[in-house]
């Protein structure tokens, strides 16, 4: 394996994939009630994966990769890669894409599905109806060999006033389509009526677009894992580790945390569903969001067949301090100097380490709060707290 400068992560997204594949981690810039993440967040989200990628070309908003990043790497001894493609709106991102698959014989890695007006099928390096059926969460029991599901129901959204009202609270809710979701965008918990409401108003609104929608057992999960795994022809399948996932009670996406002595019964589940996935067509590296509840039962609630938040964290942890580590990203509450500052002065700590960097100060004729990925590592969870309430503190004054 050819290995990052300054930099020994347990494997590089350029092991997985071949010469020719460029990575893009943007979602597309075409409308998805289901996956609505500003403009900036998705820009954002394209500088995630530098420091794993190694010499595989990534698709890059230039604002994710100005002078604040270089500071902010060589503060951890390595530099931005120069196998980066550049853009700077959805005009320059999509023609990039197509010149890149069209004149330059390039294969396209989506973390999420695009439109054919934006490239064809032909140009995916995964192919593209594998890709959107292994991710369609109303086929969840295809992929798990009918094992680990909670109780759920597959309804049209004409019958969904009906027979929700079968079902007693706690429940969720899902789309059960093929357009994306992240982040717990996509996913309604509802605990009493006015939740019911509130997501039933949702659903109508989106009807446009989603067919269908899944009603599921909320589990009582004592544990809630994202297992993770890679595979290719050359690696074979490798299980990459675990995090335990941070979410508030509605499901919301609040972070990543490393975990000990994950349940081996957890870990086969996993590999379980990554040999169907290979079996399927499916390479690169997928992560599973499986629960483990009370009764010591595993139960899958969501299937990434893609690269998830807290894969750098994972791939990552040899280059971190030894005890606790979180993945979660900031946006700038102060103005965007201050925030860089404070953020610089943790990092020269070796307690921050720093994955991406989105510089609001790109940008001329607009005010935009700056954004930042990291990984806070230090040696007890209470320690990273102490320091991520000092940061945050430090932040508003």
């Amino acid at each position: 394996m050819t290995e990052l400068r300054g930099l020994h992560p347990k494997l590089t997204l350029s092991v997985l994939y071949d010469s020719n594949v460029v990575y893009t981690s943007r979602p597309s810039y075409t409308s998805n009630p289901w996956l609505e993440p500003a403009e900036h967040q998705s820009n954002f989200l394209t500088g995630r994966e530098l420091l794993i990628a190694n010499e595989m070309p990534v698709i890059v908003h230039e604002a994710s990769v100005t002078d604040k990043l270089s500071q902010l790497f060589d503060a951890i001894g390595f530099s931005i890669p120069d196998s980066i493609y550049r853009f700077h709106d959805q005009e320059s991102y999509e023609s990039l894409i197509q010149h890149l698959a069209l004149n330059e014989d390039k294969k396209i890695y989506f973390q999420y599905v695009h439109g054919d007006e934006v490239l064809d099928a032909a140009h995916y390096a995964l192919n593209k109806e594998t890709f959107i059926a292994l991710n369609n969460k109303a086929r969840i029991e295809e992929w798990t060999g009918g094992r680990y599901l909670p109780r759920r129901q597959i309804v049209t959204l004409e019958d969904f006033d009906g027979v929700i009202k079968e079902w007693d609270f706690p429940f969720v809710l899902k789309p059960g389509d093929d357009l994306p979701t992240a982040g717990g965008y996509g996913v309604m918990i509802c605990y009493d009526e006015a939740d019911l409401e509130k997501s039933s108003r949702r659903i109508h609104q989106a009807e446009e677009a989603t067919q269908h929608i899944i009603i599921e057992q909320k589990v009582e999960a004592v544990a809630n894992y994202c297992v993770q795994y890679a595979y290719s022809d050359e690696l074979g399948l490798q299980y990459l580790g675990t995090a335990e996932q941070l979410t508030d009670r509605y499901g919301f996406y609040k972070g990543n945390q490393n975990v000990k002595d994950v349940p081996q019964k957890v870990i086969d589940a996993g590999r379980e569903i990554m040999e169907l996935g290979v079996e399927k067509g499916f390479f690169g590296v997928a992560g599973f969001d499986l629960l483990l509840d009370d009764q010591n039962e595993v139960y899958a609630i969501d299937l990434n067949f893609r690269q998830n938040g807290s894969t750098s964290m994972l791939l990552l942890e040899p280059e971190l301090n030894e005890g606790y580590h979180k993945f979660y990203s900031y946006i700038s509450p102060c103005d965007n100097t201050h925030f860089f500052e404070t953020i610089l002065k943790y990092v020269k700590q070796h307690v921050l380490f720093p994955l991406s960097y989105y510089d609001g100060e790109w940008y001329t004729s607009e005010a935009v709060p700056s954004r930042f990925g990291c990984i806070w590592h230090a040696s007890s969870k209470e320690e990273v707290e102490q320091l991520e309430a000092q940061f945050l503190a430090e932040l508003e004054g």
